[in-house]
């Protein structure tokens, strides 16, 4: 695209202009013909990177003035100020992609938990459906890797595009609270939002509950929304009802029985919880029809009935829907993802939980199952959400019979310290510390006896364990596997 038509509205003319091939914010990712974006950064202007852009092949530099680079002096014309260049930066990505968007109907999940849950799960269910989130991009079983939740402002068009000539008709996408204070999805329009639900998370970043809450909110401010599904059981329900556009159906779900009498609301009753699944009676606009699904917990009936939700704002038909639910859907990669062995019935859940709602309701969920001891290992991740350490401890110790702390993603703390603070919300006494997560992992099955459940929690899907900036390779589930084998030889 060039230049001129890029910018459009967003700045003066440039005094050159030229074929924009591509866009980055990263240098390093730079290549023949493209425009680097400089824009403030956390901890630097995105300019001290231009050099290292024009040695890759930037044919310019578009940038944000800033008092971070007030004293450097730019006179080349290849370098073009655009004022308030982070607010603007969505409408140019979206642009340059021919605003791939509004060829797609764009389903945005928001909450603290259970997005990555919805998104896989309604990617399973929709006919020709691209995903984005924290398990990565692209078609269900062919996923692409992410750095994060919702990737960049750049990205995401560029994802999107991709979604489009690929013929897809619908993108299942997680947006994290950080993206959206960020603008991560400026430009984007979204056909319908859901709110799974919102918990205490990311207090580091955002420093309040509400400042919290009001960066989820931002969700539906984004043009388009055809409707949006909330989770009636939470405390914020009804603050997201009212900032929800006027045009937007609303339909809200809830596990809570009494609310059946309200036509626009989905429910539950004869809810039968065991480790192989979830039956149920559901509820919609006075038909009744039963449900079995594979996955395991309340909070996972939560999120079917946001995903049965969407599919009823779509036009499905709730009859239709819970033939396909119940026959298609599988769990989702470390999101309560049980693991069994023939030689005893020992079983251990891989689960991402890293917030303190997310780690009782899992412990809950398994609590009434668990024949003989309930045990969990988990830790908290470093540089991040202090306060939740101590809740966490807490939680665990009152649900699980055996707690063993261990390191998460310590990243540039000290492992002792993030225990230690984990430590001062549960009693000592029902405490073992192991900081090497793998012995964590292996010692607590290989003390396991039959009827135990074992929960490994804080980590999931993630393949890697971050320690002073270094990602090193490591895997929950591959622990737990090898644990389950060499506890087989032991038994033999």
């Amino acid at each position: 695209m060039m230049l001129s038509k890029l910018l459009t509205d967003q700045t003066e003319k440039p005094i050159i202009d030229l074929d924009v091939k591509g866009l980055t914010l990263d240098s390093r990712k730079v290549a023949l013909g493209y425009a680097f974006i400089a824009i403030p950064g956390a901890k630097q202007h995105g300019i001290y990177f231009a050099e290292q852009a024009i040695n890759n092949g930037a044919a310019v530099i578009l940038y944000e003035p800033s008092k971070l680079i007030s004293n450097t002096k730019i006179t080349d014309p290849i370098y073009i100020a655009i004022d308030g260049l982070s607010d603007k930066l969505g409408l140019i990505a979206a642009r340059f992609y021919d605003f791939p968007s509004k060829k797609l109907s764009v389903i945005g999940i928001t909450g603290t938990n259970g997005k990555t849950t919805c998104s896989q799960l309604l990617a399973q269910l929709l006919p020709d459906c691209g995903v984005i989130g924290t398990l990565g991009w692209g078609e269900i079983n062919h996923l692409n890797i992410t750095e994060n939740t919702t990737p960049d402002v750049i990205t995401i068009q560029k994802i999107l595009r991709y979604f489009v000539d690929q013929h897809k008709q619908t993108v299942t996408m997680e947006v994290s609270s950080h993206g959206l204070e960020q603008g991560r999805t400026d430009a984007i329009e979204l056909k319908g939002v859901i709110f799974t639900n919102i918990t205490r998370d990311h207090l580091d970043y955002h420093g309040s509950m509400e400042a919290y809450v009001q960066a989820k909110l931002k969700l539906l401010a984004v043009p388009g929304i055809d409707f949006v599904v909330v989770n009636k059981d939470i405390p914020y329900a009804d603050e997201i009802i009212s900032t929800s556009p006027k045009s937007a159906a609303i339909i809200c779900f809830s596990r809570q029985n009494n609310s059946q009498r309200n036509p626009r609301v989905l429910t539950a009753s004869n809810v039968c919880y065991t480790l192989k699944g979830i039956d149920c009676l559901l509820h919609w606009q006075g038909s009744s029809y039963p449900l079995h699904t594979p996955m395991v917990g309340g909070f996972n009936l939560e999120n079917i009935l946001a995903v049965i939700s969407a599919l009823l704002a779509s036009g499905d038909n709730l009859s239709d829907i819970v033939e396909i639910v119940s026959n298609k859907i599988v769990s989702i990669s470390g999101r309560m993802e049980r693991l069994t062995d023939s030689h005893h019935s020992l079983q251990i859940f891989i689960d991402y939980a890293h917030t303190p709602d997310a780690l009782e309701r899992v412990l809950k969920s398994l609590k009434p199952h668990c024949g003989n001891k309930l045990s969990v290992v988990f830790g908290c991740g470093g540089d991040r959400d202090k306060g939740k350490r101590s809740l966490m401890g807490s939680i665990a110790a009152q649900w699980a019979d055996e707690v063993v702390l261990t390191d998460d993603n310590p990243r540039y703390e000290q492992p002792e310290i993030i225990i230690n603070e984990i430590l001062e919300g549960c009693p000592k006494d029902k405490v073992t510390v192991i900081n090497d997560r793998k012995s964590a992992i292996c010692q607590t099955i290989s003390a396991a006896n039959d009827n135990d459940i074992v929960l490994i929690a804080g980590k999931g899907h993630e393949n890697y364990q971050e320690i002073k900036g270094i990602k090193h390779p490591f895997n929950d589930k591959e622990i737990a596997i090898g644990a389950l084998k060499a506890k087989r030889v032991q038994l033999c």
